[in-house]
Order: C-alpha cells, then structure tokens, then sequence
C-alpha cells in the first residue's frame, strides 16, 4: 500500500505582532500536525496550535544557527513524506530573504506537496509601526528591498551601489545591523547626500519596539553608542523625516507592556482585545479552563423543577452560560423564568443575563459574596424560599450557607468545573528569565494558585523570576490568595471587573486611560 504522503504550508508570520498574520496563515497554524518555526515567528501564534501538534524550534540569529537551512529542508521533507501535515512559520513573508524559495525547491523535487501562504513584510510593516511610509508622493515613488547582511569583503558584490544609491529613493535593508557602517559608506561613496535621513528600527511592531533616526554621515555612530543591534531594519530616505508627525504605535498608553493575563481561553479574549487596543501585548497564560460538571444530574434536575425556584443567584458569566446551556438543551423556553427572581454578581455577569432579554433584580454595589449576603438580608422573606446557586464546583460556601442561615432552602448545585489550564510554563518562564514580561494579572484565587503550581518552581525561584514584575489582582478575595501562596500584590482593583484591573494597572504605572 503506498504511503500517503502529506503537504508543506510555508506560512509568512508577519513581523512580530500577531494580529498580522493572515486569516489563511493562522487557518494553517491551527490544522497543522507539526509546527516548525523560527526567532522572528511570534511565540503568541504558537498559542493556536493543535494541543497534539510536534512543535519545532529552528531558530536562527546572526550569531548562531539551532538547525543550519539544509537541516530544515530535511525536517520538512522528511515530515510531509512522513504524511503529515506540516506549517512551516517563518518571520515576515517566506520569499522577502526568507530562503522559502529554496525549501519549496526541495519539497518539490522530494514530491512533497506544498502551498506558499505570504506574509506582511517587515520591509513595509516596520516602518509603518514606526511612523515611516515607505513611499509617499511629496517624497518618493519608489522603495527598494535590499540585504543587509551581505558580506562586506567579498570581490564582487550582487548589489549594484552605484544604481540604488542614487536612482532609488527609499532603501530598506534587512538584518543589516551589524553591516551598517559598510551600507552608510557605500551609499555616500556612490553618490548619496551624507545628510540623507536614516532610521533604525528594532523588534518592530512588539511591545520591545525601539527606533533611532539620523543621518548617513552619523548612524553608525549613534547605533554603536546606543548599542543598537539586530533584528533591526535599516531605511534610508527623506520619507524617514515624517516619523516625527507620524509615529503611532509608541504613542500607545501601554505600549511597550507585555501583560500576562491567566484566565481561561474562553473568557480572556475580551480582556486580551482592551489591552492590545492600548498597545500591550497580552500574553495568554490560561492556568484555568471551564468545563462540564463530572455529573450533570444535580444541574439538570434543578432545571427541570425550575418553576420551583423564586430566586437564581448567578456568581459568574461563566455560570450564566453553563446553565443556559443545559437549559436550552433539554428543551426548556425561556419563559419558564417569568415568576423567578434573578440576582447577578457583577455588571459582566448581569450583561450575560440581559443577552437572553433577562432583567436583573439585585446587583450588590461591591461585586462579592459577602456584598450579595448583605445586599439581599433585607430584600425578601427568606423563610421557606427556595433558591438556585448554579456555580463553580470550587466556589466559596459563604453564600449558601448564609442563605440558609435566613431560613431559605438552597440548591448550591455544579454548572461547571474549574480545572487547571493549559499555558505553556516553560514558555513563560523562558519570558521571565529574559525581563520580557511587564505584569501578570490573576482574575480569581483558582488562577493564582493554579499560576504558583504551573511555574513549577520553589519560593526563591518565583520571587527572582517575578523581580520586576507587576502583579495585579481583581480584588480583595484574590490578593487574599496571592498573599497565602507568598505572591506580591502590587496592584488591587477597586471595582472588581476586567476594566476595573485594566484601570487599576493603569493607575498604577500613572499612566492616563484614554478618553
């Protein structure tokens, strides 16, 4: 029986951030059996792999090579003849010095198939990042991709200095950094003004973005002083000059933050989009994930008597969505609810009830058991009332026991499980070692302490890896857990949602929120 052989994705991953990767390349992450990437592919794209997939570090830098390119052709050749599907991640777009050319070249004559998937750029993406159009109309109409990491000493040259000096006007040249006085001196050498503008840009589109401008007469100079290295770009011409009236991305309020943020997959989009419209980037760490109850009898008994109930106290969004889940399930109708009493932890959780038109009766003014106790002693008799709590199976008892205790009849039952997540620890701790991590935020006591298990290390090691690092809780029941657990509480929400931890980081780093 002949062997099925498998097909090769060679995906452009963009320049760093990973909101620019394409709608076919991420489609690619996400099926592929073997992942096999580089240094300059964003670690956050690696995050929408398949939980079984083979994950492979090729990464090359100017200093050192993990696989030298011979090597990752075999890897890729030998993986689609092996039939599986593989995506090959690279740094900006495979054929811009990529060396994609030369990897489908080899897949070709092996009989592997293949697609190419290209990508942004970074010859274009990164000075746009950094405020610097590659051509515009008062400038130039024209630009030019060059290397920059050519041998300098060798006799004959392949790029012509004598017609791009002068007969180009904005020259792009990547991975030129440590080339950069021999590229100053040949453009002047071949007729380039010396006071021709030029800007550096390091990391573009990352939160470690970092850019200098200059002249051709001067940049070497200044880039040696402030120790400017690769992964750089170089971009040499007067459209250089509009980054002064045009630059964006640093003016960003969180711009340069890395903000790890550790809840479940399923809730920390909404918190991962708010901090990436401020210009951080989010890290999702998730060291909680939400799942069905082991047993779903008790909740689908409690709603198949729903009409028994006067009063649904909901502590979650999460609870909100599992029950309804169930609900609709077994074929109930919402009017079912029409005599039923609905209480909501927190404005999150009310906005989840009001999306099945649902109006709330009690929202305490401090979103946390003890309020909702307060909050409802004197709202209702509770003697003989019967009430629903559908929560997590690790909630605190303080609410049905404090029920209780007025006389009501309550059915604390388990609309899903809270368990440990998936975030990738060694990642993470990998960040850490190298200060790229500015915060980590913890949104419940499971996340805190699941947070301290999955690091995997002891109290010394944590305290040394978190040096630096801002952590921030979304209120007094959590920070109460980051203290037991021997974790800093840096920063506490006053109003216990996701904006309010946004604000209260903010504040923290006096950083103004935006109107």
């Amino acid at each position: 029986m002949k062997q099925k052989v498998g097909k090769v994705y060679l995906v452009g991953a963009g320049p760093g951030d990973p909101g620019l990767i394409t709608v076919k390349g991420l489609q690619c992450i996400q099926k592929a059996e073997v992942l096999v990437y580089d240094r300059l592919a964003g670690h956050r794209l690696l995050t929408y792999a398949r939980p079984d997939a083979e994950l492979i570090f090729v990464g090359k830098g100017p200093d050192k090579h993990v696989y030298k390119q011979e090597e990752i052709n075999e890897v890729l050749k030998v993986k689609g003849l092996e039939g599986k599907i593989v995506t090959r991640l690279k740094g900006g777009d495979p054929f811009v010095f990529g060396r994609g050319g030369e990897e489908a070249e080899v897949l070709r004559e092996a009989g592997v198939p293949f697609e190419i998937v290209p990508g942004i750029t970074s010859a274009i993406s990164v000075p746009a990042y950094a405020g610097i159009p590659v051509t515009h109309r008062d400038f130039t109409s024209n630009f030019a991709v060059i290397t920059g990491n050519e041998d300098p000493n060798k006799e004959d040259s392949a790029i012509d200095w004598a017609k791009i000096s002068t007969g180009i006007g904005t020259l792009v040249f990547l991975m030129g950094m440590g080339n950069l006085p021999h590229i100053a001196s040949k453009l002047m050498e071949h007729g380039r003004s010396p006071e021709t503008p030029v800007g550096l840009i390091r990391w573009g589109t990352r939160p470690e973005q970092r850019a200098m401008t200059g002249t051709l007469a001067d940049i070497a100079d200044k880039a040696k002083a402030a120790g400017f290295q690769n992964p750089a770009i170089i971009i040499v011409g007067e459209v250089v000059t509009l980054r002064e009236k045009l630059a964006w991305f640093e003016d960003k309020p969180l711009f340069g933050k890395r903000i790890v943020v550790t809840r479940s997959r399923q809730q920390a989009s909404a918190f991962a989009s708010r901090l990436e419209e401020l210009g951080a980037e989010p890290w999702e760490f998730p060291t909680i994930d939400i799942q069905e109850p082991a047993d779903l009898a008790p909740l689908e008994n409690a709603i198949s008597k729903i009409h028994e109930y006067e009063w649904i106290i909901f502590t979650s969004p999460n609870g909100v969505q599992r029950f309804f889940e169930r609900f609709f399930t077994n074929g109930h109708d919402i009017r079912e609810l029409f005599n039923v009493r609905l209480c909501a932890i927190g404005p999150q959780t009310r906005k989840e009830l009001q999306k099945f038109g649902l109006k709330v009766d009690f929202v305490p003014e401090e979103y946390r058991a003890e309020a909702i106790v307060e909050g409802l002693k004197n709202l209702d008799d509770w003697k003989g009332r019967k009430v629903l709590l559908p929560r997590a199976d690790i909630a605190r008892k303080i609410l049905p026991e404090a029920l209780t205790s007025f006389g009501a009849e309550v059915d604390d039952v388990v609309a899903y499980r809270t368990v440990r997540g998936g975030g990738d620890a060694t990642l993470l701790r990998q960040m850490m070692e190298e200060k790229m991590i500015s915060a980590v935020t913890f949104t419940s006591s499971s996340t805190a302490r699941n947070f301290v298990e999955m690091l995997g290390v002891d109290a010394a090691e944590r305290e040394r890896l978190l040096d630096g690092v801002t952590l921030a809780s979304i209120g007094p029941i959590t920070s109460d857990t980051m203290k037991e657990l021997g974790l800093r509480v840096d920063v506490e929400a006053t109003e216990y949602t996701i904006p309010g931890l946004t604000r209260a980081l903010m504040a923290h780093w006096n950083i103004q929120l935006p109107e």
